[in-house]
């Protein structure tokens, strides 16, 4: 560990000279992304900007400039995370996360807990329960029914995707064994064709609809610890796949607060009120807050069942997947879209789903284009539809994590021919398509390391699989690098101002206690940040 030593230089009041710096970072070990000057060991900040970068920038030292010796210490541009849920964050820190809970029994007895210090009738609700940690099979309403006789219980799986619940949610929500599946949403049933306790995609709301919604303050709440969080692990931006009007409406306050130390692009959550009212009124950008894009879902997730796919289901005959929304109306939303210069962001995740978007895309687009609409995650693809990508120009928005926690089941749900097109990262690369990486934190854990480390090894944090899982589509060090920052940049217009450590940008990137980019792999997860710098500003530093 370093120590971090900055010298104030002066307190005179003499205005500083135009060609002065702020701030000097010094004797670091600097990776600025950008190809005509990949490494450097200075920079200098003047405001919220980045003025000069080198090896020696003392001539910008003045009587007011203060100076950080690095003592050799690693800098990375401020890190991207290219997909995200805020919201879904900030909750999971206010309580316990399920993700690594081994057993259905010890999730209900954590119910227990939560129930028991709550009234009678009050929603007892937590995430990120994964059935493949006790071997596969769905829990039942019955395995929390005795945790909670008198809460009505809601848990999120791990994806988003599905919901467990027990028999007191059944009940408020009214489900029996004559309701329907909703379009694009599954309701597990038992063998009498009652509902089981679990629902998959837009089944959940059929419960979730009952549940009080989060109040204003909870809300803001919530976006500010996730916020600090994110600063926390040297993510500088965060594009947050599903705001919703509350979501817009705290994000302002909290930056209007000076309680906010991350930047965040937004996406609107589906085709609705504040989706046409953005559409009327245009893109809204800002230095902390940018809302220009749409998020839509095509399908469900993998873990559930809920992908949508051409064939069935490896381990499940007869499954097909879901889709939750259609062609037609993912097109009039991406032509309504390019016509007031907006962005789609379409969840796509099996090779149905993706390919029911490319067309919808194409049929909006034309053909190559800037407009940068996106697909978000792109996990499973038809080989052939690999190029629909680059012949219309769409962003792939990957998660890498999501490969490596997936790795462990994804060919016994898919088959052997399925996984050639399953996390194909360096397919995309190679046709020149942008890829901009993320974690879809709380899916995963928020902390980018882990997603460096994924996207160059694909190994589990135990180094498995040797050599990684299908390593012939494992990313350099400096396309992992790029994805976290100018990737993830240019897939939200942003690539001029952020991603990179050059004069002109933003003040923006991170210093760690460990190089990264060449260090042994395994000890990538491990880095910490010692420094999160945002706009000249100092957002979290680490004692």
């Amino acid at each position: 560990m370093f120590p971090i030593v900055i010298l104030l230089l002066g307190l005179a009041a003499a205005p500083l000279p135009a060609q002065m710096a702020d701030w000097l970072v010094e004797n670091g070990v600097i990776y600025t992304g950008n190809p005509k000057l990949p490494k450097a060991r200075a920079l200098a900040v003047r405001g919220d900007r980045i003025v000069a970068v080198g090896d020696d920038l003392s001539g910008l030292a003045g009587p007011r400039t203060s100076r950080t010796n690095l003592q050799g210490a690693a800098v990375l541009p401020g890190l991207i995370d290219a997909h995200a849920h805020m919201r879904g964050l900030g909750g999971l820190l206010e309580s316990r996360d399920l993700r690594f809970v081994p057993t259905a029994g010890a999730i209900a007895a954590y119910v227990a807990e939560l129930a028991a210090s709550r009234p009678k009738g009050e929603w007892v609700t937590a995430r990120n329960w994964d059935q493949t940690n006790w071997g596969g099979a769905l829990p039942t309403a019955a395995d929390l029914d005795k945790a909670a006789p008198d809460h009505p219980v809601y848990l999120t799986r791990v994806d988003g995707h599905a919901a467990w619940v027990n028999s007191a949610a059944l009940r408020a929500a009214g489900l029996t064994a004559k309701t329907p599946d909703p379009p694009g949403g599954k309701i597990i049933r038992d063998a009498q064709g009652n509902p089981a306790g679990v629902l998959i995609d837009r089944a959940m709301g059929l419960v979730r609809s009952r549940i009080p919604p989060a109040s204003f303050e909870q809300i803001k709440r919530q976006l500010e610890l996730a916020a600090k969080e994110c600063a926390r692990l040297g993510l500088t931006g965060v594009h947050d796949a599903g705001v919703s009007r509350e979501d817009l409406r705290a994000y302002r306050e909290l930056i209007a607060e000076n309680r906010f130390p991350v930047r965040v692009y937004a996406m609107i959550g589906g085709d609705g009120a504040l989706w046409r009212e953005y559409l009327a009124r245009g893109i809204e950008t800002g230095d902390k807050l940018t809302v220009r894009s749409i998020k839509l879902y095509a399908d469900g997730a993998l873990g559930s069942r809920g992908a949508a796919l051409w064939q069935d289901y490896s381990d499940e005959k007869g499954n097909t997947g879901l889709l939750m929304t259609t062609k037609e109306a993912i097109e009039q939303v991406a032509r309504d879209a390019a016509a007031k210069g907006f962005q789609v962001c379409t969840h796509a995740i099996g090779d149905r789903a993706n390919r029911i978007v490319l067309d919808a895309y194409a049929a909006a687009l034309g053909g190559r284009n800037d407009k940068r609409f996106r697909v978000e995650h792109a996990q499973v693809i038809s080989l052939p539809d690999f190029k629909l990508f680059e012949d219309y120009s769409v962003i792939a928005s990957i998660q890498a994590t999501h490969a490596t926690s997936d790795m462990r089941w994804i060919a016994q749900r898919i088959g052997p021919d399925r996984v050639a097109g399953a996390y194909a990262w360096q397919r995309f690369l190679k046709l020149g398509v942008p890829v901009a990486n993320g974690s879809d934190f709380p899916v995963e854990e928020p902390n980018p390391m882990l997603g460096l480390y994924a996207s160059i090894t694909r190994q589990d944090l135990k180094g498995q699989p040797p050599g990684g899982w299908t390593p012939e589509q494992r990313m350099s060090r400096a396309e992992a690098l790029h994805s976290f920052t100018l990737g993830a940049a240019y897939a939200a217009f942003e690539e001029k101002t952020k991603g990179t450590i050059e004069p002109g940008k933003l003040a923006d990137f991170i210093v760690l206690d460990r190089d990264v980019m060449t260090v042994e792999a395994s000890r990538i997860p491990a880095a910490k940040v010692r420094m999160t710098v945002l706009g000249g500003r100092i957002v979290h530093e680490s004692k």
